[in-house]
């Protein structure tokens, strides 16, 4: 298990997609801090402590699910802004999406994701993919934020 626990990010403008994922990482024995937001600019507000994230602290392990069709921003942006930056290079981030067109898979890890999981269209599919990233998350290092920027 981890010296420090790890926040999870969890970037998904599905509602119900968002419940299902919180709900099966805690099945899986997942018991870490899940902060939703429903889309990119809301996740990359929260990695740079702006907007409705302004007094959150930088510091802790930190891990990234993003799911690629969000509005706003997508995931594969938010993704290439990630690891364009020296202070969130180093985090992992895992696409978590309904997408398995074999290009954008390869984009996604040409850019840096460390894991890419297609969402399965039928309930129990998705239900037991979430319950093996849960199993995954528990046996992973992550590393912890860069501190804060002046």
């Amino acid at each position: 298990m981890h010296s420090e626990p790890f926040v999870i990010l969890l970037a998904e403008d599905d509602q119900g997609h968002a419940d299902l994922v919180e709900i099966n990482l805690q099945r899986a024995g997942i018991v870490n801090r899940i902060v939703h937001v429903k889309d990119g600019q809301e996740a990359l507000d929260y990695f740079a402590c702006q907007g409705r994230f302004a007094e959150r602290v930088r510091g802790g392990p930190l891990l990234a699910i993003l799911d690629i069709n969000m509005p706003r921003l997508d995931g594969v942006e938010v993704l290439a802004r990630l690891k364009a930056d020296e202070l969130t290079a180093a985090l992992p981030v895992i696409m978590l999406t309904t997408t398995d067109d074999p290009r954008e898979v390869e984009r996604c890890y040409q850019l840096g994701c460390s894991v890419y999981i297609t969402k399965p269209v039928g309930y129990d599919s998705f239900v037991e993919a979430i319950r093996r990233l849960g199993l995954f998350l528990q046996v992973v290092s992550i590393p912890a934020e860069i501190g804060v920027t002046a």
